[in-house]
């Protein structure tokens, strides 16, 4: 069995398939592992859904800030904005079993001797502590209170972490580490003010970096794998990280890595952005 992980699809079907077969994936025999952010942007979430669903054991995902979005918007504790492209997956016969298909999914997998997760690990936090608060999520969307999360997750506070934190802030806090920090501070300190447009460059003046730049010596050798940050374009600088997100929805390409070969391949839009 072959290892494939691919960046943030956003509901591009058609590159899906089109670079899954470029690369060779057997879906019998392969194993394709996501960045998350399945659904949104794109013009064809649904479609993306049901193919990652049939995958079965031979797809893995981790959770991102548009997948939670559309299990928000699905389960009536959010309202769609103008932008979203949810319709077909609400109106769809199936919508059920693919939401709660999605709802299992976790924030956090390790894979060999890879750590895949949707934005990243703040640099405070152990690989263990991350996984273990990656777990909390998990067991919270499977639970009753998993409605009541949906509500309570949207946000920007609290911007810095706090052992202490119970309840709602803490999933929140964990929420926003895992799913949508791009820069923070070396203590961890999240800033939400810019998104895209910034470079993973330290400013001296404000101590903002990208989250991967800061002290890592509480990750070891293991290898990260995230998406989220289409703005790098894959480029990073840093060992030991494979930044999946290359900006196909924004006119870049869409990025597959043979994890047991480590070939990169890449399929470029025709079009965008979406």
């Amino acid at each position: 069995m072959t290892d494939f992980v691919i960046g943030d699809i956003h509901g591009c079907f058609e590159a899906l398939q089109t670079v899954l077969k470029k690369v060779g994936f057997n879906a019998h025999s392969d194993r394709l592992i996501a960045t998350g952010d399945l659904v949104n942007r794109g013009p064809d979430s649904l479609d993306t859904l049901r193919f990652c669903y049939e995958l079965g054991t031979h797809f893995v995902t981790v959770l991102g800030n548009h997948d939670l979005h559309l299990l928000a918007v699905a389960r009536g504790n959010r309202i769609p904005s103008i932008t979203d492209k949810f319709d077909a997956i609400i109106q769809a016969p199936d919508r059920e079993k693919l939401i709660n298909w999605l709802q299992q999914q976790p924030l956090l997998i390790n894979i060999k001797n890879y750590t895949v997760v949707h934005a990243g690990i703040p640099p405070q936090w152990s690989l263990a502590q991350a996984k273990d608060r990656a777990n909390e999520i998990s067991m919270l969307l499977k639970s009753n209170r998993a409605n009541a999360f949906f509500t309570a997750m949207y946000g920007d506070n609290p911007i810095s972490w706090n052992d202490n934190f119970v309840g709602m802030k803490r999933f929140r806090a964990i929420t926003n580490y895992l799913t949508r920090m791009r820069r923070c501070k070396a203590d961890g300190t999240l800033d939400f003010s810019e998104t895209e447009s910034w470079t993973p460059n330290l400013d001296s003046i404000s101590g903002f970096a990208a989250w991967f730049t800061h002290r890592r010596n509480l990750w070891g050798d293991e290898n990260i794998i995230f998406g989220h940050w289409a703005a790098l374009k894959g480029n990073h600088g840093t060992l030991n990280l494979l930044p999946m997100d290359t900006a196909y929805v924004w006119g870049g390409k869409l990025r597959v890595i043979n994890l047991d070969t480590g070939d990169v391949h890449h399929h470029p839009a025709a079009a965008g952005p979406f």
